[in-house]
């Protein structure tokens, strides 16, 4: 049997497409999900793969998801921490609550979900984490200082992550996109849009598999040499 792949925010938009790719080359894949279930169950008959409700921001429910999980497919060898959620404001026009949940779903995540399998993994001798970030956590964006400050904190947990275990075969890197083809982009207003791809160089926006392909990549058995890096997949709308 293939390595067992959890996949966090697995049955939409990019999640879908890195749940798609890690089966196709054959891990065993189970896809978590936080509230769409008419979304869940159609990824669920569509790929063949474990659905499980879970919502990364609390402790508890990864643990348990976890647990169920390894008992159901074996001890986690890949994690993809590719939950998350945007609630867009300027800072001073921004609530508590607002504030709370993007940091708690897109940063506090990566530890809820890592924190339970990495001993495992340094155990073993072998774990691929790769932790979704984004292009507005490394140059910042307008309306998004929740977010931008989450996804900045994920590539710092990468890189403090990647030393920690580099000598014990784990490898932990990040993939940032940038504007993507998925859902949370469809929300942007159209003006806004247009006005976004203008400043991508290839002209377009990303496709969800794109980003999957990079995952995959970092996610192989074969990667073993790249660690605490952050890969950036934005048409080249911001170089680094």
């Amino acid at each position: 049997m293939g390595r067992v792949a959890v996949v966090t925010g697995g049955t939409r938009g990019i999640g879908y497409a890195v749940t798609q790719r890690l089966k196709a080359d054959g891990m065993q894949v189970a896809a978590l999900y936080g509230g769409n279930d008419e979304a869940a169950m159609r990824c669920r008959d569509e790929l063949g793969v474990l659905v499980l409700k879970c919502d990364v921001a609390e402790s508890l429910e990864c643990r348990a998801v976890l647990g169920e999980i390894e008992s159901l497919l074996g001890p986690v060898e890949v994690l993809v921490n590719n939950a998350g959620v945007t609630r867009d404001a300027s800072l001073h026009k921004m609530n508590d609550n607002d504030w709370d949940r993007v940091i708690r779903v897109d940063l506090n995540g990566l530890y809820n979900m890592t924190r339970p399998v990495i001993g495992g993994m340094r155990d073993r001798g072998f774990g691929r984490i790769v932790n979704i970030a984004s292009i507005n956590g490394q140059k910042g964006q307008f309306g998004q200082t929740n977010y931008s400050a989450a996804k900045a904190g994920v590539i710092g947990f990468t890189k403090a992550l990647a030393l920690e275990t580099a000598r014990k075969g784990v490898t932990v890197n990040a993939v940032a996109p940038g504007y993507i083809d998925t859902d949370m982009v469809a929300h942007v207003p159209q003006d806004v849009l247009e006005t976004i791809k203008a400043d991508i160089p290839v002209g377009r926006l990303g496709r969800p598999d794109e980003v999957a392909r990079c995952v995959a990549f970092l996610a192989a058995d074969e990667q073993g040499f790249i660690t605490g890096s952050t890969l950036t997949v934005n048409g080249g709308q911001y170089m680094v």
